[in-house]
């Protein structure tokens, strides 16, 4: 009797969590009809028929995913299901991401997002497009910041200043990404591609929601702490994995361009790892590869040979390798009983375990 109710809680669990992920994907649509605004001009109701299209495409949905645990963390209910006010917030939460991704993809000129067309592309061509789009973004800000301070939760005021703080973080994280890839490598710090990778992807996208959600979930501070350990060592093995697959990934298998990183320019931690470990003659073929003009795929496979021949990929590997086991050493210290501390062990693995 015992086994079987103890193999019973993480199937509770998970079940709670996938009611969650329906519940969360009709939540999305309705919030971006409002009555308010309801025949308030033509060629706005276009751009918002483009807008939850773009919204609501397949995804993950890692973000508010990862709140809820962070609740359920605290709260120890999830077996009951997650309260409409949890619901709520994480579906603003998810919201605030897509306005992070219209804004992104502009600033990379990037052409798609999850398997259609940025919304740049979208809503016009050239200029125009890219225009409209940042306002578009700017809507789906203060959407998003409009749902999580109305979810009427306790901590909510609270959780949203704490996300708003790891959104001002984040905006220096994109800044630095952006203007290092100008930049000789020789100007260029390790650290400096860990900076960027803490505050882009591991603050926002690992311990932000965790906090947030154990935030709304009323935990104490030791909870927070540990979840702030366990997102920033995930969050960096999951973004150092971006990086290899930024570089060395196969289209079909990693969902992304394979070599989009060299063709942006983007000075990541294995172009850096190679470039402090090769000689000469390594780093003026480097410093020719990523500061010059060619971005063919015959400049690409000279720089894959080059990161590779210099151990930058092999330690990207190690570095995602000691944080995975970092993050899985904090992890075994969390809270069980409500298969939260499960799912979200299984969660982080499937993520800092893509093919690359």
């Amino acid at each position: 009797m015992t086994t079987i109710a103890t193999s019973s809680v993480p199937m509770r669990a998970e079940a709670a969590l996938a009611s969650f992920q329906l519940e969360l994907e009709r939540s999305l649509a309705e919030l971006l009809v409002l009555p308010d605004e309801v025949g308030m001009d033509p060629r706005w109701a276009r751009a918002m028929v483009e807008l939850r299209s773009y919204a609501l495409r397949p995804a993950k949905r890692v973000r508010p995913t990862l709140l809820v645990t962070g609740w359920a963390l605290a709260s120890n209910e999830l077996q009951r299901g997650v309260p409409e006010g949890v619901g709520a917030f994480a579906a603003g939460l998810e919201l605030l991401h897509t306005f992070m991704l219209i804004h992104d993809d502009v600033a990379d000129r990037a052409v798609t997002r999850r398997g259609g067309p940025a919304l740049h592309r979208t809503l016009s061509d050239g200029r125009v497009g890219e225009d409209l789009a940042v306002v578009v973004g700017d809507y789906v800000y203060a959407r998003a910041v409009e749902v999580m301070l109305s979810s009427g939760l306790p901590n909510a005021a609270a959780a949203t200043r704490y996300m708003m703080g790891i959104c001002r973080h984040t905006a220096v994280g994109q800044y630095l990404d952006l203007d290092l890839a100008r930049t000789h490598l020789r100007d260029v710090t390790i650290f400096q591609t860990l900076k960027v990778a803490n505050l882009k992807t591991a603050r926002y996208g690992f311990v932000a929601p965790l906090v947030a959600g154990a935030m709304l979930g009323g935990a104490a501070q030791p909870l927070l702490d540990q979840l702030e350990r366990v997102g920033r060592a995930a969050g960096l093995a999951f973004q150092l994995r971006d990086d290899l697959i930024g570089l060395f990934g196969d289209d079909a298998i990693a969902g992304k361009a394979g070599g989009g990183d060299f063709i942006e320019g983007k000075r990541t931690f294995p172009v850096l790892a190679a470039w402090t470990r090769a000689d000469d003659a390594g780093r003026a073929r480097l410093e020719q590869l990523w500061h010059g003009e060619a971005r063919d795929a015959k400049a690409l496979e000279a720089a894959r040979a080059e990161v590779t021949r210099w151990g930058g990929r092999d330690a990207t590997q190690r570095l995602i390798d000691r944080s995975t086991r970092a993050a899985r050493r904090v992890l075994e210290q969390l809270p069980s009983g409500s298969g939260a501390r499960e799912g979200l062990d299984g969660l982080m693995a499937r993520m800092t375990r893509r093919a690359s």
